[in-house]
């Protein structure tokens, strides 16, 4: 069997995961997720759980992270339609502090993102729905939540949103604090 590929972004510690894939007459097989082969590519996890999410078209969510000792690090893919998947570096002492990383991921490509501990996480739904797969190290912590709004002006992020998208977000995601905010409850290396 073929092996999983890492592709390494301009950001230590995010990586786009290109499964094994192979399809025949039957359909398909798609081997996501290997602890040697992710070891062997300088990826050691503890996967402790893994969540699924439906959304309809123009459905943002996120920027999502664990806080402090609740930090997870997450393997993100799409089963199903398209997302505009987007992963900021929160790490205060990293060089890329602020800095995203943005990729279409959907069931054509196949494609993942694999992001370390200390990202924000979200996705824009841009097919008419989207069946999205979470693995994650840790366990979720309800206390350990938080995130930063998704169209935060310092952030800039370039969202692909279509003239005729409506945005559709949960309240409490609509209330997220800025990432100026998140700034001002950490220590930043200088």
């Amino acid at each position: 069997m073929s092996k999983i590929i890492f592709k390494d972004t301009e950001i230590e510690g995010l990586k786009i995961v290109v499964p094994f894939y192979s399809a025949d007459n039957r359909g398909y097989f798609l081997k996501a997720f290997e602890k040697r082969l992710f070891a062997e590519s300088g990826v050691s996890t503890d996967i402790s759980e893994t969540f699924e999410s439906f959304s309809k078209r123009g459905v943002v969510r996120g920027l999502h992270f664990q806080l402090g000792d609740t930090a997870q690090a997450k393997l993100v893919r799409v089963l199903l339609g398209e997302v505009y998947d987007v992963c900021v570096d929160i790490r205060p002492g990293s060089k890329t502090f602020g800095h995203w990383v943005g990729a279409y991921l959907n069931s054509e490509n196949h494609k993942a993102f694999y992001m370390e501990k200390g990202f924000a996480h979200g996705f824009l739904v841009t097919s008419d729905t989207a069946l999205m797969s979470y693995t994650c190290s840790g366990s979720f912590s309800q206390g350990g939540e938080s995130g930063i709004y998704y169209a935060d002006k310092d952030l800039n992020i370039d969202w692909p949103i279509a003239d005729d998208m409506m945005i559709i977000q949960s309240d409490r995601d609509a209330s997220l604090q800025s990432f100026k905010e998140y700034c001002k409850g950490v220590k930043l290396a200088v």
